[in-house]
């Protein structure tokens, strides 16, 4: 058991999880943010590698917009796929954007919330 607990403790430091002080294992501060980080940026890859769009990464404040695609379901939480034409981003999900698949939005991310808001398509009329 002891054994079991120090590789675990080991492992996380080598990942940069956790960190050894004495005999104590104290984890990372920011130990979530970290693994939601690692899993966006896997389910990120593995999206990109499937579509051939590049991900656009989302920084706090940013607007993004985009089609609503679809979602993925991850650890961290739901997250809407929105296609820009030439690239992608991951945003959090929200059941209101479930039933406007392939719709236009765009998304501000503030902290660890979202706002959502349908986009209309400018076009000629006659």
């Amino acid at each position: 058991m002891k054994d079991t607990l120090r590789q675990r403790a080991d492992f996380l430091t080598e990942q940069g999880l956790a960190e050894h002080r004495g005999q104590r294992v104290v984890l990372a501060r920011n130990l979530l943010a970290k693994l939601r980080g690692r899993e966006l940026a896997q389910s990120a890859q593995l999206i990109s590698t499937e579509t051939g769009l590049e991900h656009r990464s989302e920084a706090d404040g940013q607007r993004v917009a985009g089609t609503y695609r679809r979602s993925v379901m991850l650890a961290s939480g739901r997250y809407a796929i929105l296609d820009s034409g030439k690239a992608f981003s991951l945003v959090p999900w929200k059941p209101v954007v479930e039933q406007r698949i392939a719709q236009h939005f765009a998304a501000t991310l503030r902290g660890d919330g979202i706002t959502w808001e349908v986009e209309r398509k400018l076009g000629l009329s006659m």
